[in-house]
Parts: structure tokens; C-alpha cells; sequence
């Protein structure tokens, strides 16, 4: 699959001193949904600022589809549709109008029935004659991915687009993604609803402190990192693990109800059996037995916390 945006080796480094980015190199594929996910002040804003052409690098270079996001600023910026974290409208104007002049700024000829499937899509038609100070903060937020998705972009950057909106609607939000998915749609986003990341996204990159730490496709990842427990609820309470079972590095869970087993699932043997057979010997039984998978989630705390 070939890449649509390419960033090789860049660097931001603010007058203050700070630097936000540090030598980041990243391929995203065409038609692909990218999840960047970062802690706070991890710099993804940045990153994604620099791709749209909102930030300058201090170093590297980033460029989008073949065209670099400084000496062809304009050809780059046209293939992007973003949404950012900031709820910035015009106040006073009406929801049509919004969208249909930020069609307008790239170029692109009116075109209604689009504006309306837009809108409609996004549960904003019955608004589109409101003015914009009219809308609920959740209103706001779905007219900032309206006017993103405005002028037909081939990639849309999507910062937090679903801070501030309820559940239901959440869900339509991301029914309106996987639609434009399907249709070629490259799609990059950041969230703190990490579940999403997990249930969208191709591929998974994770940023901390400016750095790169890893990208992966999103089932690899969670096999190559991801662990499974084993949940053995007790006939009888335990207080502490037996040193037979040191081992194993059982942890005692449900007030002494509960041992816990985590594996390896990319091991040649998980060690279960050997597990139960110990137990049975030290005369430990148990009522009921069952699995769990750790999250993307999990996943992605561990990681972090691994680099700090």
C-alpha cells in the first residue's frame, strides 16, 4: 500500500525553548485509519499542525501525497480536511452558510446535494438555517467535521473530534467515518476514548515527550503486546499465594476469592496446565475458571509508563 503522507525526520522546537517534536519519521498509507495516541503535551497536535501547515518545523520535512506541505502548501492543504480540538465558527452565521463557504475557500463549485448528505449524515440538517451561537457544544463539534469534510478532502485529520459529544451521537460520528473509509478516505485521528482507537483504526502509532515510540498494525500489536489472564475462582479463601506457586506470579484478587494468571499468548507454552496441576498438589481447588484480554488500552498505559 503506498503512502499519502510521509514525514521524515521532524523536529519542532518552539522559541521558548521547548521541544514538542524530535526527529519523528512516519509513513501513513493511503486508505488506511491511523490512530495517533499520546498522553497530553505528547505532541500530536503539533505533528498534525505541521502536516496541515499551521506550524513550521524547526527541521524534516512532511509532505502530502507528493507535495510538500511548504513549497506546495496549497496542493497539500487541498487534500486535507481537518478537525481540530478548538471550537472555532463564526458565531452569527448560519449552519449552511458555514459549510458551504469552507467548500467555497478551496475552490470547489457549490454543490447543495453534497452540503445536505453532509450535513444529514453528521444529524445537523434540522439546524442548517440556525446560527451557530444556537448550537450545543456537541452541535459545534459535529459542524467542525462538516465543514473538514466540506470540499470532498482525500484525507481528514480528526484531533479529538468527539470531546464534548454524547455516546449516541458518538456513534453516528464514527458511522459517518467508517462510510468515508470504505469509500478511499485516509483517515488520521487522536482521541482520548481509546476504545475507538481500538474498535477503527488500521494501524496504531504512540507518541510521548516528542518521540515516536512505536507504530503497528493494530492486531499485531495487540497480539505482540497484549496479555491474556487466566481468572480461577477459589473454592476456598486464599490469603497469600503458596510457595509452591511462586512461580507463576499469581496475584490474589477478590478479597482472597480470586488467583490471577497472566501469559504470554506468542509463547511456546502458556504454562497453564503445569498451573492447574501445582494447585491441584497444594490443595488449592477451584469453582470456575475464565479469560481475559488485556485492551488497547492497557496496551497503550504500559507503554507509556515504560518510557517515562
Amino acid at each position: 500500500m503506498t503512502s499519502i503522507i510521509s514525514v521524515c525526520d521532524l523536529s519542532k522546537t518552539y522559541a521558548s525553548g521547548f521541544q514538542a517534536l524530535k526527529a519523528i519519521n512516519l509513513d501513513i498509507r493511503r486508505g488506511e485509519v491511523f490512530a495517533l495516541l499520546g498522553p497530553n503535551g505528547a505532541g500530536k497536535t503539533t505533528l498534525i499542525s505541521i502536516i496541515c501547515g499551521i506550524v513550521n518545523a524547526t527541521a524534516g520535512s512532511a509532505s502530502v501525497d507528493g507535495h510538500d506541505v511548504v513549497s506546495d502548501y496549497r496542493a497539500a492543504r487541498a487534500m486535507i480536511g481537518l478537525v481540530p480540538q478548538e471550537l472555532t465558527t463564526d458565531a452569527f452565521e448560519t449552519v449552511w452558510n458555514t459549510v458551504s463557504f469552507s467548500r467555497g475557500l478551496f475552490g470547489k463549485a457549490a454543490n447543495p446535494a453534497y452540503i445536505e448528505y453532509v450535513l444529514e449524515a453528521l444529524s445537523l440538517w434540522d439546524k442548517k438555517d440556525s446560527q451557530v451561537m444556537t448550537l450545543s457544544g456537541g452541535m459545534k463539534r459535529r459542524l467542525l467535521i462538516a465543514k473538514a469534510l466540506s470540499h470532498e478532502p482525500q484525507i481528514l485529520f480528526l484531533d479529538e473530534p468527539t470531546a464534548g459529544v454524547d455516546v449516541e451521537l458518538r456513534k453516528g460520528m464514527w458511522k459517518v467515518v467508517r462510510t468515508l473509509r470504505d469509500s478511499g478516505v485516509t483517515i488520521i485521528l487522536t482521541t482520548h476514548y481509546i476504545e475507538e482507537a481500538e474498535e477503527m483504526a488500521d494501524r496504531i502509532g504512540v507518541i510521548a515527550r516528542g518521540e515516536l515510540i512505536l507504530v503497528e498494525n493494530k492486531d499485531e500489536l495487540m497480539n505482540k503486546l497484549g496479555k491474556k489472564q487466566l481468572v480461577l475462582h477459589l473454592h476456598d479463601r486464599l490469603d497469600v499465594v503458596p510457595e509452591s506457586l511462586a512461580a507463576y506470579g499469581l496475584e490474589i484478587g477478590a478479597d482472597g476469592q480470586e488467583l490471577i494468571f497472566t501469559y504470554d499468548t506468542q509463547a511456546d507454552r502458556t504454562g497453564i496446565t503445569g498451573l492447574l496441576k501445582d494447585m491441584s498438589d497444594a490443595g488449592i481447588r477451584f469453582s470456575d475458571l475464565n479469560t481475559t484480554q488485556s485492551s488497547l488500552e492497557d496496551i497503550f498505559v504500559d507503554v507509556v509508563r515504560n518510557t517515562t
